[in-house]
């Protein structure tokens, strides 16, 4: 039987290196775009070589990377071998980040700790989670070495533009092919479903003039706030669609970006924008993406000179629970329950996430790592993203003594 208290204190003992070792994650940008995260798993895999782990580099090659909008993707597998027989874990976390936008307090990639809280971008989302797996591994190999089976590190850096470079290539390589995948994520819950993502850029189209002739045009900003209009009068629909799945609500749409126009004295002749739809688990993407289409046409058909090209930049398909993941999921719900002191609650979560590549492969997943109750709460994708040390902590033992229990069993 595993002595849960050796492994925790294992942690306990070697947490300031833990810290250590994230902070130096956290110090190499991995901004996303523009995406040059190869330097970031350079680094990656020489830390982990102080450690005696040597990480497999395996480098998606450069024209995929630069058709896709990046700049460099190596993504890194470390394999543990415990014995012949027995499942196979992967523990997968993403380095790739959103850039550090404005209104910070702190250097984002200073990995500054105040108050028991390490500052910077991806200390919650999710380099955390690269420490958490990491010590998690450590930790059972120093304390509770399995017999049999195996465990997989996965980092890999192509979340943010949806994962298919990152994941998804090293499954399409036939790479990895794990039984079971614990993926980064937050403390205080199980995620086992999530929604889906769909991105478009929408182009509006039409004429150029001199603003003093207005009339000699056809102003395509006006075109596309009439679009604009018709995909918002959306969200009122889409409140009356509800999920069965806790944790998530009804689908929604959001436009995020906008640019187009020419000079302030120019009528502008084309503006662009990206729109962002989620969908709920029980939503059809096929059916979803023809519905905004045909309410984009429709708008767009409204106003005489207007036309528009639709592009899909990213589907990403909501991830269902397998049945299999119930051994993940009565694992970490025991432990965390123990390590916390509460119980943690098995749920949906609006986001999408790298997980449903593994799921819709068949391999059962879940969401479990190391952050706060709440996405507001770290502060991801905002201003002064911040994680709780003893989040790291708690989750780290968590996930080092699910671990023990699923190579045991």
């Amino acid at each position: 039987m595993t002595d849960y208290s050796a492994l925790d204190a294992w942690i306990d003992q070697h947490f300031d290196e833990e810290v250590r070792f994230l902070q130096a994650l956290v110090r190499v940008p991995t901004d996303t775009p523009p995406g040059n995260n190869a330097p970031h798993a350079e680094r990656t895999a020489e830390l982990l070589r102080e450690f005696g782990y040597e990480a497999e580099k395996h480098a998606v090659p450069a024209a995929e990377v630069h058709a896709y909008g990046m700049e460099s993707i190596t993504n890194l597998i470390v394999r543990r071998p415990y014995g012949s027989g027995g499942r196979t874990i992967a523990l997968n976390a993403h380095g790739d980040v959103v850039p550090p936008g404005e209104g910070w307090t702190r250097d984002p990639y200073g990995a500054e700790i105040v108050d028991g809280k390490i500052y910077g971008r991806a200390t919650a989302v999710s380099k955390s989670d690269f420490a958490s797996f990491t010590f998690a591994v450590r930790a059972l190999e120093a304390v509770a070495r399995p017999a049999h089976g195996a465990v997989e590190l996965h980092f890999t850096y192509d979340e943010e533009f949806g994962g298919e470079l990152g994941p998804g290539w090293l499954l399409e390589k036939g790479l990895t092919k794990p039984d079971l995948l614990i993926a980064a994520g937050f403390s205080y819950e199980v995620v086992t479903a999530h929604n889906g993502c769909l991105q478009m850029e929408v182009t509006v189209h039409g004429k150029m003039a001199h603003a003093a002739v207005p009339h000699t045009g056809v102003d395509a900003l006006q075109g596309a706030v009439h679009i604009l209009n018709a995909l918002y009068a959306q969200n009122d629909e889409y409140k009356k669609v509800t999920s069965q799945v806790a944790g998530i609500k009804h689908p929604y749409l959001n436009v995020g970006r906008i640019e187009g126009g020419t000079n302030t004295n120019v009528v502008p002749g084309k503006v662009t924008f990206k729109l962002d739809r989620r969908m709920i688990p029980e939503e059809n993407p096929v059916e979803v993406e023809a519905t905004i289409r045909r309410v984009i046409e429709q708008a767009a058909s409204e106003r005489a000179g207007i036309s528009v090209e639709i592009r899909r930049l990213l589907l990403a398909n909501a991830m269902t629970p397998l049945a299999g993941n119930a051994p993940l999921v009565e694992a970490l719900q025991k432990h965390a329950a123990t390590v916390i002191g509460e119980p943690v609650p098995a749920v949906g979560t609006p986001l999408y996430t790298d997980v449903r590549l593994y799921v819709e492969r068949g391999i059962p997943g879940v969401i479990y790592g190391a952050g706060p109750r709440t996405v507001l709460e770290s502060h991801a994708k905002r201003a002064d993203e911040r994680l709780d040390l003893e989040d790291l902590r708690r989750a780290t033992k968590v996930v080092a003594r699910a671990l023990s229990d699923l190579l045991a069993g």
